[in-house]
């Protein structure tokens, strides 16, 4: 539940992301909604093993594949400067 919630903001807040007067594309905007919530998980401290157990799982369905999508719209959009700026504030290679 929480997750879902959390998701949701997250949507709703990067859905008005834009760079100038353009929004982002959505393949951005979806990639930095998911890729957002992965490190707001990955930043979280597992405290006990249930809260561990939550973390793992909301990082696997939040962060899994997002290394080579991060590869792959750099490459896609580098000739967008607006969207390479956006890009580049995240970290690459998370996946284990």
């Amino acid at each position: 539940m929480i997750r879902k919630l959390f998701i949701f903001i997250a949507a709703l807040s990067f859905s008005y992301l834009s760079y100038g007067d353009e929004k982002l594309p959505d393949d951005v905007l979806s990639f930095t909604e998911k890729r957002d919530g992965c490190d707001h998980f990955r930043g979280e401290e597992p405290y006990d093993e249930g809260r561990r157990q939550s973390l793992e799982e909301n990082m696997i369905e939040l962060c899994t594949g997002t290394d080579a999508e991060l590869s792959q719209l750099k490459e896609k959009y580098k000739n967008n400067a607006s969207v390479t700026q956006v890009l580049s504030e995240y970290e690459t290679n998370i996946e284990p």
